[in-house]
C-alpha cells in the first residue's frame, strides 16, 4: 500500500506540474506579480536571510536576476526556504517557480523527477580543509592522515575512492552530521575535514581561528550546481536558462552594473545585442528588448555576483578557479546572444 500511495502521490505532483506548465509559468509569475524562488534554509554565501528577513547570496542573486529580467525590479521575488528533503517536492508541485538551492545536476533528477537544469552556475566538488601548520600543498600528501567526515554520505564514499585510487592509507573519523565533524576537526581530533569545497569555505568561518586552516586545491568529485525548473514548459526553461547565459556573456564583454549605462553607447555589435539596442532577442523569451540590460543594471554580471557573495568581496574569499570564464582558464562559457 505504501508503494501504491507513493506512486499516486508522484502522479498527482506530475499532474500539478503539467497543469502549471500548460498555464505557462511566465504568465503565472506576471499575474502574481512576483517570482517564487526555492532557496536554502541558510547557507552563507549561497542563500541566507538576516535577522530582518532580507535574503543575500549567490543563488539568491540568481533569482533576483530572473525577477529583474521579468519585472525590471529585482525585489519582486519571494524566497521559500526548503530543506534538502523537501526541495524537489516543492518544485514538482508548483510551490516554487525555480529551484536555486545548492542542487547538483544529475541524470536521475532530470529523467526520474521531471526537472530540467538551466546550466551550471557553480562548479563544485569535494575537497579537504587542513591546518596551515601541516604545510601541505596537495591532498596527495594526506597519506596516513585522520579525516573527519559525515557518515552515510557520498562524501564518505568519495573519500574512500580517492585514497584507494591513489594507494594511500587514511583513518576515517565518522560523525552523524556535519556540525559534529567540524567541531571535531576544530578540536584537533583529525588532521583534515572533507565535504564539498564550497561548504569547506563556509565551515571554515565557524572555526575558532579560521585563518589557521586552508582549503587544499584538489577536487575529488564532480558536483555541478545550478538552478532547476519543471519539465513541460519550454518557454520558461529558455527564459531562466538565458538569464544565466546573459550574466556570463556580460562578464566576458566587460559589461558591469557600474558601467552598463556607459556601455549602452557602445558600437560593438555583441554589446548592442546583449543590451537590446540591436535585434530584439527578448521577444522570443516573452520579455522586452532590454531584458539583459535590466539584469546587469540591477544585479550585475556573473563575476560581480560571484565576487560579492563568494569571492574576494565576501567573507568566504573563494577563488574563482574552474568557475572563472573560459577565457581565463575556467569552465564558465555561455552561448552568444545573436
Amino acid at each position: 500500500m505504501n508503494v501504491l500511495m507513493k506512486i499516486l502521490a508522484f502522479a498527482l505532483l506530475t499532474a500539478f506540474a503539467q497543469a502549471a506548465a500548460q498555464a505557462g509559468t511566465l504568465d503565472q509569475v506576471q499575474k502574481r506579480g512576483y517570482l517564487m524562488c526555492g532557496s536554502s534554509p541558510g547557507v552563507p554565501g549561497f542563500g541566507l536571510p538576516d535577522d530582518k528577513g532580507v535574503w543575500t547570496g549567490f543563488d539568491v542573486d540568481f533569482c533576483r536576476a530572473v525577477a529583474a529580467a521579468i519585472f525590471n525590479d529585482p525585489t519582486k521575488v519571494k524566497f521559500i526556504p526548503l530543506s534538502a528533503k523537501d526541495r524537489f517536492t516543492a518544485l514538482q508541485s508548483g510551490e516554487v517557480d525555480v529551484l536555486a538551492r545548492n542542487t547538483t545536476w544529475t541524470i536521475s533528477r532530470e529523467t526520474g523527477q521531471g526537472f530540467l537544469f538551466v546550466g551550471v552556475t557553480y562548479y563544485d566538488g569535494q575537497g579537504f580543509l587542513v591546518r596551515k601548520k601541516l604545510n601541505l600543498s596537495s591532498a596527495l600528501e594526506l597519506s596516513g592522515a585522520s579525516i573527519c567526515v559525515q557518515q552515510g554520505t557520498t562524501t564518505e564514499l568519495n573519500l574512500a575512492d580517492f585514497f584507494h585510487g591513489n594507494n594511500m592509507k587514511y583513518e576515517p573519523v565518522n560523525f552523524a552530521n556535519a556540525d559534529e565533524a567540524v567541531k571535531a576537526y576544530d578540536g584537533g581530533r583529525c588532521d583534515a575535514y572533507t565535504t564539498d569545497a564550497s561548504g569547506l569555505y563556509v565551515e571554515r568561518q565557524k572555526l575558532a581561528n579560521p585563518d589557521d586552516s586552508v582549503v587544499l586545491p584538489e577536487i575529488i568529485s564532480k558536483e555541478p550546481l545550478g538552478p532547476a525548473v519543471r519539465q513541460g514548459d519550454d518557454p520558461w526553461f529558455n527564459l531562466v536558462k538565458w538569464v544565466n547565459f546573459a550574466m556570463v556573456d556580460a562578464e566576458e564583454l566587460g559589461v558591469t552594473s557600474k558601467n552598463v549605462d556607459e556601455k549602452a553607447k557602445s558600437e560593438r555589435p555583441e554589446i548592442r545585442r546583449l543590451l537590446g539596442f540591436e535585434g530584439n532577442f527578448g521577444e522570443g523569451l516573452g520579455l522586452g528588448a532590454d531584458w539583459a540590460f535590466r539584469i546587469i543594471k540591477h544585479v550585475g554580471n556573473y563575476g560581480e555576483v560571484f565576487d560579492r557573495n563568494l569571492g574576494e568581496g565576501s567573507p568566504l574569499k573563494i577563488k574563482r578557479g574552474i568557475n572563472a570564464l573560459w577565457t581565463k582558464g575556467g569552465l564558465q562559457y555561455a552561448p552568444p546572444i545573436r
